[in-house]
């Protein structure tokens, strides 16, 4: 809702409890105070622009049907001064009201008047908020559940951010751990076939290793360095080396890949720096320690996560036979050769996110399939004493590509999976980010090629975008006129009463609350759905009516509708990252 619909929300409850005050006088309802009840906007809006409740939420303390309390609201209400008229008794007893025409008017005024501020607020109150997406290993090109999430995380961010949030955007990089050994080694092996007969046992590339032509890449870059210098070196030594060579590039070649996808980091945050001696993983490890929840076991050290999950569990009421299905296992959080784990290390990285730095909120952008290690994580802070639910993941569902109409097949065993590269080779930017936002993170979602670079309407980023632009070409053509509008009064604004400026007004209006809701449930896919829906009514209205209308009254006041709609889809398209075209 924009402040004029939640000012009215609020007059209108004030009103309403005048109301029964007024029947109470007369009469005409029984003493009694008027139990809490709703003020809200129907789903159907041939049912209202608000309703209420009122009448049947104090039906036991009134002692009447709720549709006679609602008819004695009705006789008692006083709408004057408010954007309110036609109070309706309707159903068991809601109450509609209709907005009048002044409102219609205000409402393109306070677009006017925020311009580029429209649709943003203070709900957030300014709570410090991190969110942490894509997060890739960097050993390798970014793949497809990549490009969802880099999209996800970003327009998330947007979002929170509109809606008043202090929003910190995050990448954390694998850069420690299992992950950087099977680079190491898949590096080493593909180095050692440089120069080592096919035969040679240091040539044998393992199943498990990385088979990208990336990693051969690399190799051939370290080689054109250093030549054969370190073929004879231990293999500690020149897996180092490797490692200390090809690591950077490809972090500076991600940043590069996410810059190209109009994503830009507040912070890159490396796993490495929290492992050492004194580093945070051991803090985190003491304090479990301490607490009595881990235990060694086959020379490793294990935190008892069984325990602290059903300890959870049954906080939260689940029974013994619900607890003992989920199969409940615990987690190493130091091998038998010393090296701590991925799970040690998110312990420690996001107590950091929550205790060293502050953030009152952490939010993560997960791939579906780690959805089973969501529990334990969030166990681990309870254990640790952090509050678990400062925390929130928002679990992404898988990506198919669609080409002519059939799924493009991938393989990562082989190293041919489709990247995020190869991606922003074919399809332009504004597509990619806009099309993965039209889906909610929880949805399967089937990314069609062919639809992602068509230029027509079927296409919704170009649908949108040339709905912006063509606002662009009616005030080229408003200018070539000479034709001015600065000065439209709420009387020429008030004119705009068909049903297609009234509802393009009315969606209009609705920005604001729209990303409330985006916010809370951490769904941006509403807002590219919103603007979407925006541009259809746009087209409607344009269909529907000349914008130069014989009468210069109503062309100003039509050319201030269309400048409220261009600065709406501009503020949606700016947010996201999404291009504004004026021609297309």
């Amino acid at each position: 809702m924009s402040k004029i619909v939640i000012e009215t929300n609020e007059i209108l409850r004030e009103r309403i409890k005048q109301a029964v005050v007024a029947a109470q006088n007369k009469g005409d309802l029984c003493e009694g105070a008027l139990p809490e009840f709703t003020v809200e906007v129907p789903a159907d809006r041939n049912n209202g622009d608000l309703a209420t409740n009122a009448a049947m939420a104090s039906a036991r303390v009134f002692r009447m049907p709720p549709r006679a309390i609602a008819q004695k609201i009705i006789e008692n209400i006083d709408l004057s001064g408010t954007y309110l008229e036609r109070p309706q008794a309707a159903g068991p007893g809601f109450i509609n009201f209709f907005f009048n025409d002044a409102f219609y008017a205000a409402v393109l005024r306070d677009v006017a008047d925020k311009a580029e501020k429209y649709g943003r607020s203070d709900y957030g109150r300014g709570k410090r908020i991190n969110v942490e997406f894509v997060s890739a290993n960097p050993t390798g090109p970014m793949h497809m559940g990549n490009a969802r999430g880099g999209a996800l995380g970003d327009c998330l961010a947007a979002v929170l951010d509109m809606a008043g949030y202090d929003v910190e955007r995050e990448f954390y990089i694998n850069d420690a751990g299992n992950q950087i050994e099977k680079f190491a080694l898949s590096l080493d092996v593909r180095y050692c076939s440089l120069y080592l007969p096919a035969d040679d046992e240091r040539c044998v590339l393992p199943e498990d290793s990385y088979h990208g032509e990336d990693i051969l890449q690399r190799a051939k870059e370290f080689s054109e360095v250093h030549g054969d210098k370190y073929i004879n070196c231990s293999v500690e030594d020149r897996r180092n080396a490797l490692v200390a060579f090809a690591l950077p590039r490809n972090i500076d070649g991600m940043k590069q890949m996410m810059s190209r996808y109009n994503i830009e980091y507040d912070t890159w945050f490396n796993e490495s720096a929290l492992h050492g001696e004194d580093g945070e993983i051991k803090e985190v490890i003491d304090i479990l320690t301490q607490k009595g929840l881990t235990y060694e076991k086959d020379g490793a050290l294990w935190y008892k996560n069984a325990e602290v999950q059903t300890s959870l569990l049954k906080k939260q009421g689940k029974d013994e036979e619900y607890i003992k299905s989920l199969e409940l296992k615990d987690d190493v959080l130091i091998r038998a050769n010393g090296n701590t784990t991925y799970f040690a290390a998110d312990i420690a990285y996001h107590r950091n996110k929550l205790k060293v730095r502050g953030f009152d909120k952490a939010i993560d952008i997960w791939g579906a399939d780690h959805h089973g290690h969501v529990a334990r994580l969030k166990g681990a802070l309870s254990a640790i004493g952090l509050c678990e639910d400062d925390l929130d993941i928002v679990l992404m569902q898988l990506v198919r590509l669609i080409k002519d109409g059939e799924p493009v097949r991938m393989s990562k065993r082989t190293g041919k999976a489709r990247s995020l590269n190869d991606l922003l080779d074919d399809i332009p930017t504004d597509s990619v980010r806009f099309l993965f936002n039209m889906q909610s993170a929880g949805s399967q979602m089937d990314f069609d090629l062919d639809l992602a670079v068509e230029q027509s309407s079927k296409n919704p980023v170009y649908y949108v975008q040339y709905a912006y632009a063509r606002i662009c070409s009616i005030f080229r053509r408003a200018k070539e006129l000479g034709m001015e509008f600065s000065e439209v009064t709420p009387e020429q604004l008030e004119r705009l009463n068909s049903s297609e400026e009234r509802e393009l007004i009315h969606h209009i209006a609705a920005l604001t609350d729209e990303v409330i809701k985006s916010a809370e449930a951490y769904d941006p896919a509403r807002i590219t759905r919103y603007v979407v829906g925006l541009a259809t009514l746009f087209h409607k209205f344009y269909n529907a009516h000349r914008v130069f209308a014989q009468e210069q009254g109503l062309t100003e006041a039509r050319l201030y509708l269309c400048e409220c709609v261009r600065i709406t889809i501009g503020n949606v398209l700016r947010a996201f990252k999404i291009s504004a075209p004026e021609r297309m």
